[in-house]
């Protein structure tokens, strides 16, 4: 019996230990404090729109993307609307068809451009929506018309019918070419093709301003639009932040973004990215 007792006692005294070597993320605020998940959550529930940077093939942030949907879904009900770059506008139609049941599961995916991951990453959001009767919104550009910025500069998109425009953030774009996100882009070397390696950062901005747009379009009173991308697009509150200043200037925007260090502690150059920072360790399975 003693010997029993030992024993239980060694385990619960060595548990702690083994979890706390098993932990697969850690929360920060933007100082780089450790804070809890509720007190993440608590935060975004003041905000108008949260935007959500991932690293598109991390299994951790796409686990957390779904319980931030749920535990905000817990807070505001039916004023949540989802929203991500991982779906073109151009697709909009098929996702409000499916959203509202009139089309099978099948035939929206056959006729949605998905990504690879989208059955293990993006799926469980679009369900969660169709589950709780919640608006998508598909926001980025369509990647053809990105493609013209690459090769054509902003001025290409003039030529497209006004049909085609509706798909785009309102012509003729800002830009803002002293931004450090898009600074970083210029020059870039290797370009496939026409593309131009001077208008790389204006086809990412055509789809930050795109982005923007139809986050502020689809904005509903007190609600909360909870936006997923990838971590470029709003770190440093750059990217599609500099445009939702434009569509959406009284907005509470809080951002999220995601980091990787294998033992947990917040990279020095991650601290301010980001009103709150996941980190993961390196050594996290990838899902592509």
């Amino acid at each position: 019996m003693k010997i029993g007792l030992i024993i239980l006692g060694l385990v619960l005294s060595l548990t702690p230990l083994f979890a706390g070597e098993l932990d697969a993320y850690r929360l920060y605020n933007t100082l780089g404090e450790e804070i809890s998940y509720e007190q993440m959550i608590d935060a975004l529930d003041q905000a108008d729109i949260v935007l959500f940077g991932e690293m598109h093939d991390n299994p951790i942030a796409h686990w957390l993307e779904k319980e931030v949907s749920k535990s905000l879904y817990e807070k505001v009900g039916e004023k949540l609307v989802l929203g991500a770059e991982m779906f073109e506008a151009d697709n909009q139609l098929i996702m409000d068809e499916y959203l509202q049941g009139f089309i099978k599961t099948s035939h929206f995916e056959e006729n949605v451009r998905l990504w690879n991951n989208y059955s293990t990453d993006y799926k469980p959001l679009v369900e969660f929506a169709v589950e709780n009767n919640l608006n998508f919104v598909a926001t980025n550009i369509p990647r053809r018309y990105a493609n013209m910025v690459a090769r054509g500069g902003f001025e290409s998109l003039e030529q497209l019918s006004d049909e085609a425009k509706g798909f785009i953030a309102p012509l003729p774009l800002s830009y803002f070419p002293e931004a450090d996100c898009y600074k970083q882009m210029m020059g870039m070397t290797g370009m496939p093709g026409k593309m131009h390696a001077d208008n790389l950062p204006k086809a990412q901005a055509s789809k930050d301003a795109t982005m923007a747009y139809f986050i502020s379009r689809n904005l509903k009173k007190n609600g909360l639009f909870l936006h997923f991308n990838g971590r470029y697009h709003s770190d440093n509150h750059e990217s599609i932040i500099l445009y939702l200043n434009e569509y959406a200037p009284e907005s509470k925007v809080i951002t999220i973004s995601t980091s990787l260090n294998e033992d947990l502690s917040i990279p020095a150059e991650d601290k301010g990215i980001a009103d709150f920072i996941i980190v993961v360790p390196e050594s996290m399975t990838r899902t592509y």
